[in-house]
């Protein structure tokens, strides 16, 4: 009877979790899972195609996700990065479109392609420069026959959004979030990517993986990271090659090889589209398969038939060195990530570090023993891993870093933390679990993931239920079993010189053809396709927020989550930095401080039980006090936040700690590319002095009393500000909770006059050069003739941007990067000020090998004072921006967000009523006329980053004078 039962149970569980649904003519068998709470649909098409759904109704669009499983560690071991690069090369079209003649185009790419295998066999360099000489030639002449970027023109024409797509060793997968009423025509632009892909332009966009390869030499992060691998994987491509390849490789690659990938691996029982948005499962199903379902299986798939890893059983050094400062890193090896143990260190890494009540959090960042301090658990298909970095502070030693991270393991191994945690930790997977509900990006990605892995939905499903079971016990021994003090590897991060980086020529580029006024039947047929449109839906801030006061007067602006159990809560001073260059100082010095009856650490645990945190953050000139968390716990959780701003207690240790710390981060910023150029474009936008200086010498930090600090956090409150609500309470009860423990006095002070760090007009053109030793500048140009804000020309602006610079379909991405691999990123815009104050700004940006430089500025300043017209991008540009007007939704805390920009600006209705009114009788000539007015005959202040040593100075000297920076001038001190 039992086996019966068990049987009879188990056929109702299959007719209940697969569903025979009418979709047209054809049925198709889905699964779901109970309590899902995506709802998901997970269907598999004859093919072997795999389709993940889950509908949300918030917006009239759809993110889309098609993974193919997929990446570095199938990158055969004489062309690593070949996946990566196959990734880019997914975007340059078909037999069907991105050309104007296939048939002619084909016998140049075939010739191109022959040439290549040539060029990789060929060692000596007289010999490679003319067959690249061949190679160019020939892509020239293709060129001729080529339409770039028109699978972007394509999306655009559409209306999608954050076209990309993204390699790891796992997976390679393309996303696009696209309007609802697109369905059919996304539906049949990517299956045809996916089944006829056609290599061109093959020579530009190997220049653009150079300039992303040569990004990577300057992030130390990512060098830590391969080396990481490479200890804990000796016998995976793991850790034996890099997603983005060596440079011999790059600067070697096979087409062929690449056309023999893509045939193996792009088949769709290799693949899973992953959807999320607003649609009709069984109407997407149809659509999918129409498309999808003539894909051809590859019914021999390999498989990665690799040794198993042998135990570490000594420790596994190794070292890095780079521009950034020092650290170091610890790593142990785990299972793959849909295993059990993956599961369970998703749990231990909590345990370790949550950014608040963790282990290294109450115990070293608290405490202030190192800079900074956190692990996290990286999860991979085949294996995982669970990585602990900290940053040394002044005179400390990075083995003394190691031994204070390797004591808080061994804390975990022996049991030394409260049991608390383990409950508190299910809070917070909980609350992390409505934040992933919350977003189609999200909800999508997770379908990717359990694809990718290969775990069962229902597992994914039914986590949060397992890990609540695990005990203090199972943690013991898991941490007993996997984290011993020898089994792991160590990196250290040191500051110098990389003996490893070469640098690589830039080669000799035609040119190629942009073709813009061309376009093919296949996207004429998009165009001319008839969709059932969709309404814009726009702000009306009398009606799409409330405008409350609590009873003593202060402004609350209130909107209503009717979503999930979240809340934000805001009070936004209009005062920062600007008015009191303390304040940021202040707001450190708060996350060491306890109130008169908890200590910090009580204060972060209780938090963090709460599933809740707090921040104060105060930019230039903005203060944001924010607390968020589960609703539930919101009355608990101000009553505490209020007692914290109104009780902190002065901690002369900790503020002494403090300043050590700020002044060992801001020699450390010295160090980092990114910091370097942000420092250097303020500079350059309002001069030596600006809000990136406004900061306490170390002589006033030195001699300031921490008790003037505290007094600003007690005194906070009492300035004027704003209350910013979104959460499922109503408007009583907010008022109700603010009233009971908003503490301010009956009358609130003006806010103090602050710093006006004005923008510098730029009455001639001069260049800015400021130092840093790395194979890449980056550069912006920047004009500012003093125009202020201006209603009345935000759609010409905002056209002339979108048609410009910005996205792939746009002028500056073709140009610089299209079609002569001059630049990875490239960017303009004439931008909007975010106050009456401020004035608009004509800025720039580009990423560029040194030896590029003055070919990048020559055909950055070219087109930007001769803009090229072409009426077919124009009418891509217009009509993209009207699909995203149509379909773009304003929800949750950006309501509040966009009216107080608004308000700002001086405005009172929601800018885009305008913009998409005015748009739709606008044409190329308005854009052509916006530019000559407003953009052309332009100076330019221009900053460079770079290595003095390898830029042509004395050719810029030619163009314009030439400032030389130090890095004590950019960064104030």
């Amino acid at each position: 009877m039992n086996k019966l039962f068990r049987l009879a149970c188990l056929l109702l569980f299959i007719l209940a979790t697969a569903s025979m649904r009418g979709a047209g003519p054809k049925d198709y068998r889905y699964t779901t899972v109970p309590n899902d709470p995506l709802k998901a649909r997970i269907y598999t098409l004859d093919n072997g195609l795999k389709v993940y759904m889950t509908v949300n109704k918030e917006k009239p669009r759809i993110q889309t996700f098609i993974a193919v499983r997929v990446g570095g560690k199938n990158d055969p071991a004489e062309t690593t990065g070949l996946a990566h690069y196959f990734e880019h090369l997914m975007f340059k079209g078909t037999n069907h479109f991105g050309t104007q003649n296939y048939e002619a185009e084909k016998p140049l790419l075939d010739q191109i392609e022959q040439q290549f295998e040539i060029y990789r066999k060929t060692t000596d360099s007289v010999a490679r420069k003319n067959i690249y000489h061949v190679i160019d030639s020939l892509s020239y002449e293709a060129s001729k026959l080529s339409i770039p970027n028109e699978y972007d023109k394509l999306m655009t024409a559409i209306g999608a959004n954050g076209t990309n797509a993204y390699t790891s060793f796992d997976v390679t997968c393309y996303t696009e979030d696209i309007p609802a009423n697109q369905v059919e025509n996304w539906a049949k632009i990517q299956a045809d990517r996916f089944e006829n892909n056609v290599i061109r332009g093959f020579h530009t966009e190997l220049e653009t993986v150079y300039e992303e390869k040569n990004m990577s030499l300057t992030r130390d992060p990512r060098k830590v990271y391969e080396a990481t691998l490479s200890a804990l994987f000796p016998h995976h491509p793991y850790g034996t090659q890099t997603v983005l390849g060596t440079q011999e490789h790059l600067k070697n690659p096979s087409i062929t090889n690449i056309k023999n990938y893509y045939k193996m691996w792009y088949v769709p029982n290799n693949m899973a589209i992953c959807l999320s948005g607003d649609f009709d499962p069984d109407s997407m199903i149809a659509v999918v398969d129409k498309y999808f379902g003539s894909l051809k299986p590859n019914p021999n798939l390999p498989k990665l038939n690799l040794a198993k890893e042998k135990p570490i059983t000594a420790p596994i050094v190794r070292e890095v060195f780079g521009p950034d400062a020092e650290s170091v890193a610890l790593a142990w090896r785990f299972p793959g990530a849909a295993s059990k143990e993956a599961e369970i260190l998703e749990v231990v890494s909590q345990i370790l570090y949550n950014g608040q009540a963790g282990l290294i959090d109450l115990n070293l960042t608290q405490q202030q023993k190192t800079l900074s301090a956190y692990c996290y658990p990286m999860s991979m298909s085949d294996y995982s891993a669970l990585m602990m970095q900290g940053r040394p502070k002044q005179g400390q030693t990075l083995d003394e870093v190691k031994d204070l991270l390797l004591g808080e393991v061994k804390k975990l191994r022996n049991g030394d933390f409260d049991e608390k945690i383990l409950e508190a930790n299910i809070n917070n997977f909980k609350l992390n679990q409505l934040y992933r509900l919350d977003s189609n990006g999200a909800r999508a990605n997770w379908f990717v993931q359990s694809f990718v892995n290969g775990s069962d939905w229902a597992d994914e499903v039914n986590q949060l239920n397992r890990i609540s079971r695990l005990t203090k016990a199972d943690i013991v021994a898991f941490a007993n079993q996997y984290l011993e003090d020898t089994n792991y590897a160590i990196i250290y991060k040191r500051q110098g010189k990389d003996p490893n980086e070469k640098k690589i020529a830039k080669p000799t580029i035609t040119p190629i053809f942009m073709n813009r006024d061309a376009i093919s039947p296949f996207l004429k047929d998009i165009q001319g396709s008839q969709v059932t449109p969709i309404e814009p839906v726009f702000l009306d801030y009398s009606k799409d927020l409330s405008q409350l006061k609590t009873q003593n007067g202060i402004p609350v602006l209130y909107k209503q989550n009717t979503n999930n159990d979240i809340f934000e809560l805001t009070y936004l001073f209009d005062m920062g930095n600007n008015n009191d260059k303390a304040l940021g100082t202040a707001a450190q010095y708060l996350e060491y401080l306890g109130t008169s009856d908890m200590t910090p650490e009580q204060v972060k645990s209780e938090f963090y039980r709460m599933a809740c945190s707090f921040s104060v953050y105060p930019s230039s000139e903005r203060t944001y006090v924010e607390l968020s968390g589960l609703n539930e716990n919101m009355p608990a959780a101000i009553a505490l936040f209020e007692k914290l701003l109104a009780d902190a207690q002065v901690n002369k240790e900790a503020y002494a700690n403090l300043v050590q710390d700020i002044l060992k981060k801001r020699k450390d910023a010295k160090l980092n590319q990114m910091q370097n150029f942000s420092r250097l474009t303020t500079y350059i936008v309002y001069g030596p002095k600006n809000a990136a200086t406004n900061l306490l010498s170390e002589a006033e930090l030195t001699d300031m009393n921490p008790q003037e600090l505290v007094d600003r956090i007690h005194g906070l409150n009492g300035f004027k500000h704003r209350i910013l609500y979104y959460g499922p309470r109503s408007e009583q009860d907010v008022l109700a909770l603010l009233a009971k423990e908003h503490k301010t006095p009956a009358m609130l002070k003006d806010i103090p006059t602050g710093n006006d760090f004005n923008e510098q007009l730029t009455p001639k053109t001069t260049f800015y050069i400021a130092p840093y030793e790395a194979k890449q500048i980056y550069m912006t140009q920047i004009s500012n003739r003093g125009e202020k804000f201006d209603a009345s020309i935000e759609p010409a602006r905002q056209l002339y941007n979108e048609y410009f610079g910005g996205g792939m379909n746009s002028i500056v991405f073709q140009e610089m990067r299209e079609s002569r691999g001059l630049a990875y990123s490239a960017w303009a815009g004439f931008n909007r000020p975010s106050y009456l104050k401020n004035n608009y700004l004509v800025m720039s940006q580009i990423a560029t090998q040194n030896d590029k430089m003055l070919d990048a500025i020559k055909t950055f300043n070219d087109i930007i004072e001769n803009m090229p017209q072409s009426e077919a991008a124009f009418k891509l540009a217009k009509e993209g921006m009207t699909a995203r007007l149509r379909t773009e939704r304003i929800t949750k805390m950006s309501v509040i967000w966009s009216f107080i920009s608004a308000q700002y600006l001086g405005q009172d209705v929601d800018s885009r009523i305008k913009l998409y009114n005015d748009i739709q009788g606008m044409t190329l000539k308005d854009v052509v006329d916006f530019q000559t007015s407003r953009i052309k005959g332009r100076t330019y202040n221009y900053g460079i980053l770079g290595d003095k040593k390898e830029l042509d100075i004395e050719a810029l000297k030619k163009i314009a004078p030439v400032v030389e920076l130090t890095q004590e001038e950019i960064f104030g001190y």
